[in-house]
């Protein structure tokens, strides 16, 4: 079967239901892998402070880091969203910082 896709120009591409879930599996491994660089420089950044504080541009790094981390977890968890609800998760578009930081944990 095939699904109807649009291009990043608004042009309909038409794709296999197999061509569709690999590139939709691409993207959602793509942003895990961004999530885990994103963490593991977090992870050192954390750890070079130990014993000491960070820098002021090691600290503002962190806070930068922990942004895209919650800006990337938000777009992962929409387009899980989406796909549960048969949307289309390509759809999902990443929210701005402001949004994303007044979220309550």
């Amino acid at each position: 079967s095939s699904v109807n896709v649009t291009t990043a120009t608004g042009r309909p591409l038409r794709a296999t239901r197999q061509l569709y879930n690999s590139l939709t599996n691409f993207r959602r491994r793509t942003l895990v892998e961004r999530i885990t660089r994103l963490v593991e420089e977090e992870h050192r950044l954390e750890g070079s402070r130990i014993g000491k504080g960070l820098s002021e541009g090691d600290a503002r790094r962190l806070r930068d880091l922990e942004v895209a981390l919650d800006q990337t977890w938000d777009l992962l968890r929409q387009r899980r969203a989406r796909r549960a609800a048969g949307m289309d998760p390509d759809a999902a578009e990443a929210r701005d910082p402001r949004t994303v930081e007044g979220y309550r944990q």
